[in-house]
């Protein structure tokens, strides 16, 4: 992800941007990371294909499976999922989830506003620093994601198509 995905958009959006281009270059053995929003929408993503159809570039490929658009999916629903187990269980709020898988991890952490801040790691990836840089991203990022700059996210995603 650069920050030449971000020309147009309100200096939140290029500051959201910027925060996710540097937890991916920040931390070893991501894969893909996404931000979704709390009715399962794709707001934000490292994806370089997707990135680049939002800006009107090009990329070799329509990126493999497992992209953000598939971790995005994933995440709304072990989102979802966990989030009425905590209800039934009466356990409050669901902080962090974490998948752990013999090829990879799937980490989904809340976001203030309800969204959900998802990773997919390599499977030898260190989860403390993952979890920890999550965790910056979700104190940093929580306060601007406004619905107005939900929706500015958004739209900047459906331009692409």
């Amino acid at each position: 992800m650069t920050a030449t995905g971000t020309f147009g958009l309100s200096s939140e959006a290029r500051n959201l941007h910027w925060l996710l281009s540097n937890l991916v270059e920040e931390v070893p053995g991501l894969r893909s990371v996404a931000v979704v929003s709390s009715d399962g929408l794709l707001l934000l993503s490292s994806d370089p294909a997707r990135n680049a159809a939002a800006t009107g570039g090009t990329t070799a490929s329509e990126g493999p499976r497992g992209s953000s658009a598939d971790l995005a999916t994933i995440v709304s629903g072990i989102g979802s999922l966990t989030i009425g187990a905590a209800r039934l269980m009466d356990g409050g709020g669901v902080k962090q989830t974490v998948v752990a898988m013999e090829d990879g991890c799937v980490f989904i952490m809340s976001i203030s506003d309800g969204s959900l801040l998802g990773v997919h790691a390599e499977a030898d990836c260190d989860m403390s620093v993952i979890a920890y840089h999550m965790g910056l991203f979700v104190g940093r990022a929580g306060h601007v994601l406004t619905p107005e700059l939900r929706s500015e996210l958004r739209q900047s995603l459906e331009g692409a198509r």
